[in-house]
């Protein structure tokens, strides 16, 4: 039986392993406290957990908790302070992703787990979705041979590419910006999928659509005197059922934080597309793109290699992978016709809470990622994002040569 803590009650917090661990681990875990930096919403989330003990003060929370395990789940730039605490106070570290934000914190969170001997568990939810599960296997089957190169384009429709300029995410300095708290997913699902590692990065980016655009825009959706003609307008006191306006509204005089910003706002500060050129440690290039305000959602993804080459994507509710062999074949592993399974994102969030709570003993999909997968994937965008400020390609050892000496 571990013990396990929770910094940052915010909906990944609660709903993703909160509620999960008091009602479908009590077997094989404990939930022992939960902090956050705002103690109204740290008491919400401790009620909806049992009445279990609130904290604003992570150190004491340590100290009188004593857990084995602390469950990182706040905004992107914190990780790295509560991850180092945890581990040197003897813990290990089940961390959502990102694992952090910008090169330093990266460097501490390596060289705190290889100097206190405890263990970052990075959580990458799309390594165990359905559909990324089958490209794995058929990339582990050798199906294309040797990866020569990968066109990768990412869609986010303006109801999910919103979400993230109305909240934290929108400033550099919380999120890092979109190639490190979004894309670290996108970044770690084809490190593993081709099993390479990132040497170089060139990249460009713009903001045009988000941040200040139009004039006819408030502080808030709330307060805001276009609510009836905007397309971006949000209701936080009915969203989710609710659950939105008690844990964030409610909670604003504590800490100022305003969760329904207009997407307009001048205080955003990064982009709403990138282009991303990667060269890859085994000679694979890949160029991938990120749109924030497309109007669908989906994933395209292309590998092309010495056997072949693999189209997948989820246009429209579908998940369609294709082959295309030397031979002038194509075949078509059609998916569209598979059942979502239960939780969150898919079906994919259950299966790396089983390994975590409950342990396993095989993975032979390496689906449960550690912090070098963590440092590559955010490896990615860090360097996309040096890349952009100073005008160059940028090389990953600059920042990460110190703890993998082997990367070129």
């Amino acid at each position: 039986m571990k013990k396990y803590v929770i910094v940052g009650t915010g909906s990944r917090g609660l709903d993703s392993y909160g509620r999960p661990l008091v009602e479908n681990y009590k077997d094989c875990a404990e939930l022992a406290a939960v902090c956050d930096i705002n103690g109204k919403r740290a008491r919400y989330a401790a009620g909806c957990l049992g009445n279990i003990p609130a904290y604003t003060d992570f150190d004491l929370m340590l100290q009188e908790q004593k857990p084995d395990v602390v469950i990182v789940t706040c905004k992107d730039c914190a990780h790295e302070e509560y991850t180092v605490k945890a581990l040197e106070f003897g813990c290990d570290v089940i961390t959502e992703k990102p694992m952090t934000t910008d090169e330093k914190m990266c460097a501490n969170i390596l060289e705190a787990e290889k100097r206190t001997g405890h263990k970052v568990t990075v959580t990458f939810n799309m390594r165990f979705m359905n559909f990324c599960v089958r490209l794995k296997e058929l990339m582990n089957e050798g199906i294309v041979g040797d990866v020569l190169s990968v066109h990768y384009e990412w869609l986010l429709d303006t109801n999910h590419g919103a979400s993230y300029f109305r909240r934290w995410h929108s400033i550099r300095a919380c999120s890092g910006s979109l190639l490190i708290h979004k894309s670290t997913h996108h970044f770690d699902l084809l490190n593993w999928l081709i099993d390479d590692e990132p040497v170089k990065v060139n990249a460009f980016g713009t903001r045009r659509f988000y941040g200040h655009t139009r004039e006819e825009r408030g502080e808030r959706c709330l307060t805001c005197p276009y609510q009836k003609s905007c397309e971006f307008y949000l209701n936080i006191e009915t969203e989710d059922r609710g659950e939105m306006k008690k844990m964030f509204l409610d909670c604003e005089d504590e800490d100022g934080y305003i969760r329904d910003r207009c997407v307009f706002s001048d205080e955003i500060d990064i982009e709403d597309s990138v282009s991303v050129n990667v060269r890859y440690a085994k000679g694979a290039v890949m160029s991938y793109s990120l749109t924030a305000h497309s109007p669908y959602e989906c994933m395209k993804l292309v590998i092309n290699g010495a056997k072949g080459r693999i189209e997948a994507d989820t246009a429209f509710g579908g998940e369609h992978i294709r082959f295309y062999n030397r031979e002038g074949e194509c075949i078509v592993y059609d998916r569209t016709r598979v059942k979502p399974l239960p939780g969150g994102h898919g079906g994919a969030d259950p299966a790396p809470r089983d390994n975590l709570f409950r342990g396993y003993t095989e993975d032979p999909l390496h689906q449960m990622a550690d912090t070098r997968a963590g440092a590559m994937s955010i490896g990615i965008g860090i360097a996309a994002n040096k890349s952009m400020a100073e005008d160059r390609a940028v090389y990953l050892k600059e920042f990460l040569g110190d703890f993998y000496p082997e990367l070129k």
